[in-house]
Order: C-alpha cells, then structure tokens, then sequence
C-alpha cells in the first residue's frame, strides 16, 4: 500500500495523513471518475462498519478515489484505513456500480467498485478521526440509514452480510 510522500506514519506503520487531490485519479472513457470500497464486516458477518459523510449528512461506506498508482484493492484498503480507522483482509470483489443519484453535472458521475472485507484491527487514532464518526451497524439498520444511496446498498446486498 502506498501512501503520499508526505505522509507521516503512526506506529502501526499506516499513514496519518489522508490523500487529497485528484491528480491521480482515474476516470473511464464515459469521463466517470472511478471510486473504490469496502464493505468492512465484522468476523462474524453480523456487523458493518459505516462513516458519517464529510458532504452530506448520513453514513457510507468507506469509499475513495482510485488512483493511478494504486491498484483498485489497494486504494479500497487505504481508503478504509484513511477514513475508518480500520485494517482489513479483502474476502472478495463485490463487482462495479453506476451511481444512482441524479448528476449536478454529467462530469460528476462515478463508478463505483467495491469489494467486501473482514475488520482485523479497529485503531483509536486514524487520518480522518476528527472529521467523521465510524460505528457498527446491523444488516437491517445499515439498510435503512443507506437509503438514499441505492449503489451502496447494492454493494451491501451483494456481500455475504447475514440478514438477520
């Protein structure tokens, strides 16, 4: 996993520094800006970790920019890392999506890629800890406080949560 050259590390070796630009972000031919992510779940599959939006009110999933010199799994991890506080093992790829929210412009779409994990480590200090909350979140509840994020509800629908 790559970090910016400025990064300072804590003493998990991770950065305490989040990426910010989009000088390497990657985009597709339809000029959709490329987004990795994770579903992080507990070992038990019975919990998923969600964060609170820095733009709008609500909880996500961890989710970011992939950039150039990352690998679409890297980036999902550091992006889980960066705005969590979370290390994770990627169990599988969850496929790709196209965004569901009406564009503000049609260069603001995104394509999403997402990946499910399972949480190794839950740190107390992480790059973005002052700006966002993290909590765990039962398959129904993470559903409900999702609903205005059809694609991300997709990516939680197609991991192996339990449903109950």
């Amino acid at each position: 996993m790559s970090g910016s050259a400025s990064s300072v590390e804590g003493s998990n070796n991770l950065p305490m520094q989040s990426r910010t630009g989009r000088s390497k972000q990657r985009y597709n031919s339809q000029g959709e800006r490329l987004v990795a992510g994770v579903v992080p779940l507990s070992a038990d599959r019975n919990y998923v970790i969600l964060i609170q939006s820095t733009r709008r009110k609500g909880w996500v999933l961890p989710k970011g920019g992939w950039e150039s010199d990352e690998s679409c799994q890297e980036s999902a991890v550091r992006e889980a890392w960066e705005e969590a506080g979370i290390t994770l093992s990627i169990d599988y790829d969850l496929g790709n999506f196209e965004e569901k929210r009406p564009p503000k412009t049609s260069k603001d779409r995104s394509r999403y890629y997402f990946y499910q994990g399972t949480v190794v480590e839950q740190l107390d200090d992480w790059p973005e800890k002052d700006k966002r909350e993290r909590e765990w979140f039962t398959y129904t509840k993470a559903i409900e406080v999702l609903q205005n994020r059809p694609e991300l509800q997709e990516a939680l629908n197609r991991s192996s949560m339990n449903r109950t």
